[in-house]
């Protein structure tokens, strides 16, 4: 089997159920948050500090940032090897994507954690 430094997972199989798990997490997150915003109509900035201050919401906000980084840099890293031939762009575009990823995460971690 031919592993490419570039993936995420190790494997195209690895690829795949990556992308499958994010999703199903992104999916619940999203339906967790609509559900949340429906039964609770009148928000204040004191409600969304008291729902962002459980830890488990924090985790699961975590935990779906971090999927959807990682279902961000798969489906990056796909299209860029299906559309962009040169080596050096593409390598120079993936750099640029990483590390965009990179300063997204860490920039919710510091304000999830922040509250």
């Amino acid at each position: 089997m031919v592993n490419i430094a570039s993936t995420f997972g190790r494997s195209g199989t690895h690829d795949f159920i990556l992308l499958r798990a994010s999703a199903l997490i992104l999916a619940s997150y999203a339906v967790f948050m609509i559900a949340w915003l429906v039964c609770n109509p009148g928000l204040t900035y004191e409600t969304w500090v008291g729902f962002f201050g459980h830890v488990g919401v924090k985790v699961y906000t975590l935990l779906a940032l971090t999927g959807l980084l990682i279902h961000a840099w798969i489906g990056i890293w796909q299209v860029l090897t299906d559309y962009v031939k040169n080596a050096l762009l593409r390598g120079a575009v993936q750099y640029v994507v990483v590390l965009a990823l990179i300063v997204y995460w860490f920039t919710g971690l510091f304000v999830l954690w922040g509250v």
